[in-house]
């Protein structure tokens, strides 16, 4: 069988590569190859030998030429793409380009699907199948990578954001995250990283032990208990005064803030009430909010508020002085909700 190499570290790589007859050198133009010039073909390294090329090809694969584009969707704007990516065991997960005025950056799923059932979500429609390893993570990042390549980019910014609960693979979502900050990498600041989770405290908690600068957002979108609740499962188990509990002391360990994040439903949690309620909860906070309309799930049935009752929401924050933004709407046309599109992939399946 063969090794897959992505994803090691290049110690590990040199140990594997020697193993097979390789030079101990090559290793790190190899390394070079994947992950500064985000070449995946052994046949394209150029200063290797005919000799070595056979045999990395016999005794090796590279995870991202592996990898399957089952579906592509390109914003109208030309500046969100978004794959769902066909993995070697058959699962599938997304993942979103985006490109911003500084650069690029790249929405990460962590797991197959997602055991959070948050109401409003289609990438829980049917739980989680399972984790995802570091290396499927960097994966998504690199794809792209190989994309932008030829305009002399690499992504200099990663949310994980997309499919699945990152606190709940918190020792791969890390791993990725510690491999793209290498210098010899993606040379990515942890100040560019965002790690968002519904409230697993104890993740936030061992967020707080690394003592790096990754930023923390927090899926909120409700602060009236019984809400919550129904719109997210996990408050049974982390209600969510002791998630910004949490989430505070985060921000005092690492001086990082914390933002929020606030699906608004029409007529569920949009209300000035509302708001009054949540200016309240995050009063003095070291927090932002950042409000996201929400894209519809025909799936759930929710709605997206008119744009007064989103204005309206805002401006009882702003009075209130909590610092809070409508996030900017990227890929709008091209079922942009996380895991709307593999929902969409499965069911086309499904008929055949």
């Amino acid at each position: 069988m063969k090794i897959d190499i992505f994803g090691l570290t290049i110690e590990e790589l040199q140990e594997v590569l020697v193993s097979k007859g390789l030079k101990k050198f090559r290793a790190k133009q190899i390394f070079q190859w994947l992950y500064q010039k985000s070449v995946f073909d052994f046949s394209a390294m150029h200063n290797l030998s005919k000799a070595d090329i056979a045999i990395l090809e016999e005794n090796f694969t590279v995870l991202p030429r592996e990898i399957t584009i089952l579906r592509e969707q390109n914003s109208s704007d030309g500046l969100t793409s978004k794959l769902l990516l066909g993995l070697p065991d058959g699962n599938s997960v997304e993942t979103v380009l985006m490109h911003h005025d500084y650069g690029y950056s790249v929405c990460v799923s962590s797991q197959v699907g997602c055991d959070m059932r948050c109401a409003f979500c289609a990438s829980g429609l049917k739980g989680a199948v399972r984790n995802l390893s570091a290396a499927e993570i960097i994966a998504q990042v690199y794809l792209f990578n190989e994309r932008i390549r030829e305009h002399k980019q690499m992504v200099s910014r990663v949310v994980v954001m997309g499919s699945g609960e990152p606190m709940l693979n918190f020792d791969a979502v890390l791993g990725a995250l510690d491999f793209l900050h290498r210098e010899d990498t993606c040379f990515m600041s942890y100040r560019n990283m965002t790690i968002s989770t519904c409230g697993i405290i104890p993740g936030i908690n061992r967020l707080a032990e690394q003592g790096k600068p990754i930023n923390l957002a927090v899926s909120l979108h409700a602060v009236r208990n019984d809400l919550r609740t129904s719109l997210m499962p996990v408050n049974k188990g982390f209600p969510f005064v002791d998630v910004i509990a949490a989430a505070e002391a985060y921000s005092e360990a690492g001086g990082r803030q914390v933002t929020y994040e606030y699906i608004l439903l029409k007529d569920k949690n949009d209300s000035v009430q509302d708001a009054e309620l949540l200016s309240n909860y995050l009063r003095y906070k070291h927090a932002s909010v950042n409000l996201i309309p929400a894209n519809p799930v025909p799936e759930q049935g929710f709605e997206r508020p008119s744009k007064a009752a989103i204005e309206r929401f805002v401006k009882v924050l702003t009075k209130n002085r909590i610092n809070a933004t409508v996030r900017k709407e990227m890929g709008k046309d091209i079922d942009a909700a996380c895991g709307q599109l593999r929902a969409k992939f499965a069911k086309e399946q499904e008929k055949k």
